[in-house]
Order: C-alpha cells, then sequence, then structure tokens
C-alpha cells in the first residue's frame, strides 16, 4: 500500500494504525510538512529544551497519557481546541501532525469521529508523535544529556 500526499477520505485507503511502520510514518509526516500550517511547527525554545531533557522514553509516556485523556475518547472535551500551541513538545507535534483533534486525526489519518480510539489507533498516534519529534530532535544540536547532571559542581545536581 502506498501513501498520498493528500489527506484520507472515505473513498481512500486509511494511511492510520495499518500503515504504520516507520516508512509509512515518515511518508505521512512529509506530506503533512507540505501543508503551509503544518509546516509552521517546529520545536523551539522551552519545548525543544523540555525533549532534549526528558528523552524519548519520558516523551512517549507523556503522549500516551495526554492522547489518553484529549484524544482518544469518542467525545473529546472542546474538541478541535483541546491542544494547546505550546508548553509541551508533545502539543506542538500534534499540530505538526494533525493529531490535534479528532477533526484533523479523521482527514489526515482515516480515523473515524465518533467512537473512542482503539488501542491500536491509540499507539499509532503516539508513534506519529514521537516520530515527529524524534525528527525534529536530529535537526538540532541540543543533546539528550541534562547539562546540569553533566557537571557536578552545579548546584542544582
Amino acid at each position: 500500500m502506498t501513501s498520498s500526499p493528500t489527506p484520507a477520505s472515505p473513498g481512500q485507503p486509511s494511511a492510520g494504525p495499518d500503515a504504520a511502520g516507520p516508512r509509512a510514518l515518515d511518508q505521512r509526516l512529509d506530506a503533512l510538512a507540505r501543508q503551509p500550517f503544518r509546516a509552521r511547527f517546529h520545536l523551539r525554545g522551552r519545548d525543544r529544551a523540555t525533549a532534549g531533557l526528558k528523552g524519548p522514553a519520558t516523551l512517549r509516556r507523556h503522549a500516551y497519557d495526554l492522547i489518553a485523556q484529549r484524544l482518544a475518547p469518542a467525545e473529546p472535551r472542546k474538541d478541535g481546541r483541546q491542544t494547546p500551541y505550546r508548553g509541551h513538545p508533545v502539543f506542538v507535534a500534534q499540530h505538526a501532525t494533525a493529531t490535534c483533534c479528532r477533526t484533523c486525526l479523521q482527514r489526515w489519518h482515516g480515523i473515524p469521529k465518533g467512537r473512542a480510539l482503539t488501542r491500536t489507533e491509540h499507539v499509532y498516534v503516539v508513534d506519529v508523535i514521537c516520530r515527529w519529534i524524534a525528527r525534529e530532535m536530529e535537526d538540532g544540536a541540543i543533546s539528550g544529556q541534562d547539562p546540569c547532571r553533566a557537571d557536578p559542581d552545579h548546584e542544582i545536581s
């Protein structure tokens, strides 16, 4: 199955959980990055530092929990406005990857609205978010090590 750069529609195969391999995720992220609104989002400042300091395992847990609370229910509270634009790397990634609300999830990933996410869909959404964050961090110079812990003489260590 090939991934098209256009949004999923009822007549097209889904690019969602059934096509969740690394290559399929990268193709979906490349297609999303060509959309002017989605292309504006990058990890910067505090969100980038948080991603570097927390590391991928912690961010994955945060993403799983945030999606469970804000996106997984059949009818999320304040759907369409539940995801802040900044404040956590996962929030930025949600906007960049069209996993910010159930409408975007349906349009771009073929996951229908009106029912709770399945476990497979939940994991897929987290995989998309974490893959986007990993790609963002590859482009930058911030390492995953906490600079305070690297220096034993630092006052916070």
